[in-house]
């Protein structure tokens, strides 16, 4: 008998393809988060400018939209980001709060 005689009436092919398989599923999902990561980071990073630009060009911004914008730049970098937003986040929290309601 030889190796591969041994192997197949032991069942090891059959073993190696259900890893392949497993393999070539777990590959394809962190595919599938690399992108979602990737387009959750980018939508978020669009909102906070769109706030930003919008904010900016009142000269304020009140607390709910300050509140808003820092749990979008938590979880931006929560996903690894690079550190991008990192001055626009600065110049939104350096924005004055309204002392009445202006909205």
């Amino acid at each position: 008998m030889t190796w591969y005689q041994i192997l197949s009436f032991l069942g090891i092919p059959s073993v190696m393809s259900i890893l392949l398989w497993f393999y070539r599923i777990i590959r394809k999902q962190n595919e599938q988060y690399a992108a979602l990561k990737s387009g959750l980071q980018a939508m978020l990073r669009s909102q906070m400018i769109s706030d930003y630009n919008y904010w900016n060009a009142k000269g304020y911004a009140p607390i709910y939209a300050r509140e808003n914008f820092q749990n979008c730049w938590q979880q931006y970098h929560a996903l690894g980001a690079n550190g991008v937003m990192d001055d626009i986040h600065d110049k939104f929290m350096d924005l004055p709060t309204p002392t009445h309601n202006t909205t």
